[in-house]
């Protein structure tokens, strides 16, 4: 479509999460009231309400359910503004992740696949894209039997000048050699954490791991994001890190993709890598201030706070 700006396409997938704050994890066998809970759509959201809230357009390839599960995600994509490629899949309902939360912020994560596991070429087929578009990928996605190879197969004819981001996400390990290969020969950037890195590479030092991830992935780059550190950008085999913004920690539900999410907003909108990384440096530690998985900051929260840094 000739003069559309330029958008987010996610091909991953919202779930709904059942989000429980525990004084502690139980032990096996046992038992823990939660001092608190929530039921709310996440997952991929979280990517895309953070680049919708730094003013990036957005739009959902993945799949959604028939059911409360897939009503509640619906409702709360239409309230990020978030277009929808797929029409609802009948017959099964959108899967749910349960999110154990624990007094440091740390979560935990047991995950009930459901619609969104079902991405085909079919579906795919149906996503239009412009020059200047970026397409993400999730790590979930490259896990699954149907979406895996479904990506794996597509990704290679996605034309060139639109960029691809993949984040190998928590199933890092689970995703199928193939699949692996071909995901990381079209990938423009690839953004994971240190755990995700380590895996990929078996470099403990994240340094060490972007320039070894660079030398394989990401055609334009690699992200390692070092949570309390910030993160580390490493673009033709050399690797810069960029310092987080120091913050009381609440909840890191959700601080990842609120990162990544920033990140492809701040590209599209001319800045530099390592402006770019810095940027969402500042959404990741505003979005860990508080509880909820979908708690990206909007673009002028984001603004106030390298405002407030640069000016000491």
């Amino acid at each position: 479509m000739t003069g559309r700006p330029a958008r987010l396409v996610h091909t991953g997938n919202v779930v709904v999460d059942v989000v429980m704050y525990l004084p502690r994890l139980p032990e096996v066998g046992g038992d823990v009231l939660a001092s608190g809970s929530r039921i709310t759509a996440g997952g991929g959201l979280n990517v895309m309400a953070s680049a919708a809230r730094q003013g990036l357009p957005v739009a959902y390839a993945g799949m959604h359910g028939t059911g409360p599960f897939g009503d509640l995600a619906r409702e709360q994509l239409a309230q990020a503004g978030i277009e929808l490629v797929q029409p609802a899949l009948p017959e099964v309902d959108t899967g749910f992740s349960v999110a154990l939360i624990d007094p440091a912020g740390e979560r935990t994560f047991a995950t009930s696949v459901g619609a969104e596991a079902r991405l085909g070429p079919a579906e795919l087929a149906r996503i239009d894209l412009s020059p200047g578009d970026v397409v993400y990928v999730s790590g979930y996605s490259l896990a699954y039997p149907s979406n895996g190879p479904a990506l794996a197969a597509w990704l290679p004819t996605v034309a060139p000048e639109v960029t691809v981001v993949v984040d190998p996400g928590p199933l890092v390990a689970e995703i199928p050699g193939p699949v692996m290969a071909s995901v990381s020969e079209r990938a423009d950037w690839w953004s994971c954490n240190e755990r995700e890195a380590r895996i990929l590479t078996e470099h403990a030092d994240p340094e060490a791991a972007a320039v070894s991830l660079a030398a394989r992935t990401g055609r334009a780059g690699v992200v390692v994001r070092t949570g309390p550190q910030g993160a580390v950008l490493a673009t033709d085999h050399r690797s810069v890190r960029v310092p987080a913004f120091p913050v009381t920690v609440v909840d890191t539900n959700g601080a990842g993709d609120a990162h990544v999410g920033a990140f492809v907003a701040a590209l599209v909108s001319g800045l530099d890598p390592v402006q770019a990384v810095r940027r969402a440096n500042a959404a990741a530690a505003l979005a860990v201030t508080r509880r909820g998985p979908a708690t990206a900051p909007t673009d002028v929260q984001v603004d106030e706070l390298l405002a407030g840094r640069s000016s000491r």
